[in-house]
């Protein structure tokens, strides 16, 4: 595996999407679709205020000094505005693997192909590139949405964790995990992917 490569600026594109390193300039942008709640029903936190706000981009920059994630800005290349953020996350160095996601869009653009676009730079850089022997993905049991978006990814569907995690308002959250591993992905690239080979 390539650690050494989430120490480097990784900027990642495709016809749809541009991915930037998430202490861009531009981060400050995502305070003009942040604040709805919708979004972040299933984060596990909100972010309601200008406060909740810096808290989300220094904690999220604090993660990343720390080697905890490598997070990305999302940018819709057809408007070139700042659509979201998504990350490397739980980077493990000595199983060679990391989950994606943390990914939330502003509700422009929900639906309207930017998550497979990015899913699969990430993927192919995360595989190809950094080599990763295994990519998981999670989402929150009641978000059936999130999960019918990685199932488009072609992921295997692993099973349930229960009790997962807790959120900021106390409550006891249930996951569903999927994955890809590194033997799968040239298959999965082809059937689920073409589009952007």
């Amino acid at each position: 595996m390539k650690s050494e490569l989430l120490k480097s600026d990784i900027i990642l594109e495709n016809e749809k999407v541009l991915l930037l390193p998430f202490e861009n300039e531009r981060n400050t942008e995502l305070k003009e679709i942040i604040f709805e709640d919708e979004i972040w029903k299933f984060m596990g936190m909100y972010v309601r205020t200008e406060t909740d706000f810096e808290n989300y981009i220094n904690n999220t920059l604090k993660q990343k000094t720390e080697g905890i994630c490598y997070p990305f800005l999302i940018i819709d290349k057809a408007t070139n505005k700042v659509a979201g953020s998504t990350r490397y996350g739980y980077l493990n160095h000595a199983s060679q693997k990391c989950e994606i996601g943390w990914t939330w869009y502003g509700k422009q653009f929900q639906g309207t192909g930017l998550n497979k676009a990015c899913k699969y730079e990430l993927l192919k850089f995360g595989f190809e590139n950094i080599q990763f022997k295994r990519i998981q993905f999670s989402a929150d049991l009641e978000n059936t949405r999130s999960q019918r978006a990685i199932e488009n990814l072609g992921a295997l569907k692993e099973g349930l964790f229960r009790n997962n995690y807790v959120d900021s308002e106390g409550k006891s959250k249930d996951d569903v995990y999927y994955s890809i591993i590194l033997e799968e992905w040239e298959n999965t690239k082809r059937d689920y992917f073409g589009e952007f080979i």
